[in-house]
């Protein structure tokens, strides 16, 4: 009888159980020996510039933090104005598709958020600079005149639109999509029976909406901003494009004194960088590649704590 159960129990692997499980833990493997290796390089590249000064490397104004500090506020600070513009109307989109609109337009719009998601970047860029721009510089004097007295809209404002706030606005037209996708995935699965039940008990759209649909999706939602919140916190050429940089630290949103982003300030100054001043960009990379290591950390811990809610808590 033992023996009999023992055989049940086993399963016998055949050549291509096999081959298959070799080549998903060689693929896994692999993921871990790259970013292993790229943080290897980035830490081994690194390092002479956290020691070095403005008598070594010319690109630096004193020390190797006294420079990389304004890229880091600069890079946190477009990243959180893109996420705070992005995550609402990604949510209202993705309600929108999932539980207001007709099938047929619900099918249209969601492969139209699908193909904008694959737009590159340097297109963004084009438009931040050439429409974008020029089109919110009379609504930033309209802003300075009426709402100076708030301190992020004070200042000179920008004879440009080139301002921190129009990059951010860039960067979330190019999360958008990203964020919504997601957020609709996770909408459309939302149990049916809590839907009904909802409806049943008399609530509205909205209220079936609030008290089943949005619980059930917190976690997809968190996890939508927080991938988006890398897509952002990386971007380059959008940035670069648009931006008109001057490496301050300021919150003011309107003015032409705007913080850079490190991606965009390695971009820029990459092609021109010598000696020691390519190993300072290499560390501003590592600063980067931490600062986005963190974000998805923390959003993987805030998705773990909520792992064992369904939609029946």
């Amino acid at each position: 009888m033992t023996t009999t159960a023992a055989s049940r129990i086993k399963a016998k692997q055949r050549p291509g159980d096999r081959a298959f499980s070799g080549t998903a833990l060689g693929a896994g493997l692999l993921i871990l020996i790259t970013l292993a290796a790229v943080a290897i390089f980035l830490i081994a590249q690194s390092v002479p510039a956290f020691f070095a000064d403005s008598e070594s490397a010319s690109i630096l104004p004193g020390t190797f933090w006294q420079y990389v500090g304004p890229l880091i506020f600069g890079t946190v600070w477009a990243a959180f104005l893109a996420l705070v513009i992005a995550t609402p109307l990604s949510i209202g989109i993705a309600l929108f598709i999932s539980h207001y609109a007709p099938r047929r337009l619900a099918s249209v719009l969601g492969y139209v958020i699908d193909l904008l998601a694959a737009v590159p970047s340097v297109v963004f860029g084009l438009w931040g600079i050439g429409v974008l721009a020029p089109a919110v510089q009379p609504v930033y004097d309209w802003l300075s005149t009426y709402l100076g007295w708030i301190p992020l809209f004070g200042g000179t404002v920008s004879g440009t639109g080139r301002t921190i706030l129009t990059a951010a606005i860039v960067l979330a037209v190019m999360v958008i999509p990203i964020m919504t996708a997601i957020c609709r995935e996770v909408f459309l699965q939302t149990p049916v029976l809590h839907e009904e039940a909802a409806l049943a008990l008399g609530a509205t759209r909205w209220e079936m909406v609030r008290t089943a649909v949005l619980p059930f999706g917190r976690s997809g939602i968190v996890s939508a901003a927080m991938l988006a919140l890398g897509r952002a916190l990386g971007e380059t050429m959008a940035v670069a494009m648009v931006l008109s940089v001057s490496g301050a630290v300021t919150f003011q949103l309107l003015t032409s004194t705007n913080p850079s982003t490190i991606a965009a300030n390695i971009a820029l100054s990459f092609p021109e960088a010598y000696g020691l001043n390519i190993n300072v960009l290499i560390a501003t990379g590592l600063i980067l590649f931490v600062v986005t290591f963190l974000v998805n950390a923390l959003a993987r811990w805030i998705v773990n704590r909520r792992k064992e809610f369904s939609g029946a808590n």
